[in-house]
């Protein structure tokens, strides 16, 4: 047999009250740069190739938000955007939107023990690019999404008109930004290798590739 003590009622009541009052207060819900860089976010080895990659390929535009799913070797292996909707921001509703977007597109990785695959998100708004409240709600929701989902949470990245910035890093760069055209992919990918050949042939090549 198993024994155990009942809370009082009071002890559960004033439970449900604190629980309630979490719920109802999202500002519970958000995470402070300093939370953000304890929480040992990998390291992005080419941010701006990542950010150029995504902006080429989504385009977006204020409001917007891009999550994607990056190899062990930052290769994009899946992405979606998103509109955020107007209404207060709040990382419960970031994460139910990241986790739907997240499922639409990449099958989860809840039965390895290691995450090995890592999700980054790119949001594009209004403002400068320090850090807001908007920004917490978004960190919390992309770590719960990932937990979720069997990820590594990985970058949280702000695309503002002056550039873009990996908050929590310190890195950033001018282009792209908010305003700016997208980058054709040839820019944002790495040229292909030329094959090793000696001889003639190689010298042929390394001449087409010079002009």
């Amino acid at each position: 047999m198993t024994f155990g003590f009942a809370p009082s009622s009071a002890a559960s009541m004033s439970t449900s009250a604190d629980l309630s009052a979490a719920s109802a207060n999202p500002l519970t819900r958000m995470l402070e740069p300093a939370e953000w860089a304890a929480a040992g976010i990998p390291l992005l080895r080419n941010p701006r190739e990542v950010v150029s990659g995504l902006h080429a390929r989504h385009r977006p535009r204020p409001t917007t938000a891009i999550v994607a799913v990056l190899d062990v070797d930052e290769r994009l292996r899946a992405s979606a955007s998103f509109t955020r909707r107007s209404a207060p921001a709040d990382g419960w509703m970031f994460r139910n939107s990241l986790l739907a977007q997240l499922r639409r597109v990449i099958p989860h990785d809840l039965r390895r023990r290691t995450p090995v695959r890592t999700a980054v998100l790119l949001y594009c708004r209004e403002g400068d690019a320090r850090w807001t409240e908007e920004d917490g709600a978004w960190m919390w929701g992309l770590r719960d999404a990932c937990t979720l989902h069997g990820l590594r949470c990985g970058a949280y990245i702000t695309l503002t008109h002056d550039g873009w910035q990996v908050l929590g890093e310190g890195r950033g760069g001018r282009r792209p930004s908010a305003d700016s055209p997208p980058e054709s992919f040839a820019l944002t990918e790495a040229p292909p290798t030329l094959p090793r050949t000696g001889g003639a042939a190689s010298e042929v090549l390394r001449r087409a590739a010079a002009r």
